[in-house]
């Protein structure tokens, strides 16, 4: 078996921040980088990253996969192009005000949103070192920027960024992994369990009997983000 090429990650940068060489000869291209990007978008929307192909993005242009290598070297720098595209439109935190917390639960807001809209873009930005593009950039920036008037130091941060992100992809696969009708049955099922085990896990009943498991109206990425900085309003008045 043929040993796979190594990747070319300066020619995957210069795609990204639209830094690659362009002919000065020739036809004009028919087509682009982004607009191959947006296509492979639609193709994930509707059918998820797993079905994502070239061959199903060239379709979408009536060419041959072969077409398409010309613009994109392959199925990876299309994913990292396809995250710069649903990422273009960053966050715009002024609308929260001057305060640091109100602009970093406008930032999980609009970020929870993107994930809303396109589900994959979690399997996209798995924990790993793809490369990230000016959009994704500004994503940090915008978040970084929002947390400079808290005073902490720079360290920390980018580790409340990191917190606040994470917890903005674990609420997004909360929602991407619900089905009301599976919940209904699990609940029934361990339910019923927990009647018959009760004293084997206390506490557990005990929680269930004062309806910890019980439907609430509050929103789970609110809540979750107000504890989240509680906490980091309680490291800042340490200082």
């Amino acid at each position: 078996m043929a040993k796979e090429k190594p990747r070319d990650l300066r020619a995957g940068i210069a795609l990204l921040w639209g830094e690659q060489d362009r002919p000065t000869r020739g036809p004009r291209p028919s087509l682009t980088p982004q607009g191959i990007a947006r296509a492979g978008v639609a193709v994930a929307d509707a059918e998820g990253l797993a079905a994502l192909s070239m061959n199903k993005v060239a379709a979408e242009f009536g060419v041959s996969a072969m077409a398409l290598y010309r613009y994109v070297p392959g199925r990876t720098e299309l994913v990292e192009l396809m995250v710069e595209s649903v990422l273009a439109e960053l966050p715009d935190l002024a609308v929260a005000g001057d305060c640091w917390r109100e602009r970093m639960v406008e930032w999980a807001r609009c970020s929870a949103r993107v994930h809303r809209a396109h589900p994959w873009l979690l399997a996209a930005t798995a924990m790993r070192r793809q490369l990230i593009g000016p959009h994704q950039l500004g994503w940090l920036e915008a978040a970084l920027a929002a947390l400079e008037p808290t005073g902490l130091p720079a360290a920390q941060r980018h580790r409340v960024f990191v917190l606040v992100a994470g917890f903005v992809r674990t609420h997004a696969q909360e929602l991407l992994d619900f089905d009301a009708a599976h919940d209904e049955e699990w609940n029934r099922l361990t339910g019923e369990l927990l009647d018959r085990h009760a004293d084997r896990f206390p506490a557990l009943a005990r929680a269930v009997a004062d309806g910890a498991f019980a439907p609430s109206a509050a929103d789970p990425l609110e809540f979750g983000l107000d504890r989240i900085l509680d906490g980091v309003q309680v490291l800042i008045d340490r200082m």
